[in-house]
């Protein structure tokens, strides 16, 4: 089980190992995503069926037990050729050390992600930190970045949340064997 912490050392980036989670991991991953604003907190129950049954999907980044990132997705039933990115999060002190992108070309190695060729998320406008992210990632594999209105504010959202965008990132084989 792993503890949450907020003292890092940028210098020991290569202790930083990556994994998969396990229903034990949900209630810590549920505290470090209510330490990650703006993301949204859900339930501590919904991280740890996450955790349990979407392991091959999500990964988990840690130094010495101490949780630093969290990424949750899945391969949406009509589109197994598809990761979708449910939540990206990296403990305020640990940003900076490439979590984010490691941790997506984590999961696209595992045989779970073996018919993948695109990746896709959602992300409102005001999220500076994903849009970096995600277009970052898109241009070290090579792939093409595209969005468009996806959930919207008040069609969908009932005018309580922001007009959430897909973004879809294409993913080019030579850099899925790249990132395998």
């Amino acid at each position: 089980m792993t503890k949450h912490s907020t003292q890092f050392e940028p210098q020991m980036k290569d202790r930083v190992i990556l994994r998969r989670p396990t229903k034990d991991d949900g209630s810590e991953v549920w505290k470090l995503v209510a330490a990650c604003p703006p993301l949204d907190q859900n339930s501590m129950y919904m991280n740890v069926v996450q955790c349990d049954h979407f392991a091959e999907t999500c990964v988990l980044a840690e130094r010495d037990g101490v949780l630093l990132g969290w990424i949750s997705g899945h391969i949406p039933p009509d589109s197994p050729d598809t990761l979708f990115v449910w939540q990206v999060a990296v403990h305020a002190d640990a940003r900076g050390l490439g979590l984010g992108k490691r941790m997506l070309k984590d999961i696209l190695r595992r045989p779970a992600c073996k018919a993948v060729q695109q990746m896709e998320t959602t992300i409102t406008r005001s999220n500076a930190a994903s849009w970096g992210l995600f277009n970052s990632f898109a241009r070290d594999m090579g792939g093409e970045l595209s969005d468009a209105p996806h959930y919207d504010r008040h069609d969908h959202l009932d005018g309580q949340h922001a007009t959430e965008h897909l973004v879809t990132i294409s993913l080019p084989r030579k850099a899925l064997r790249i990132a395998a």
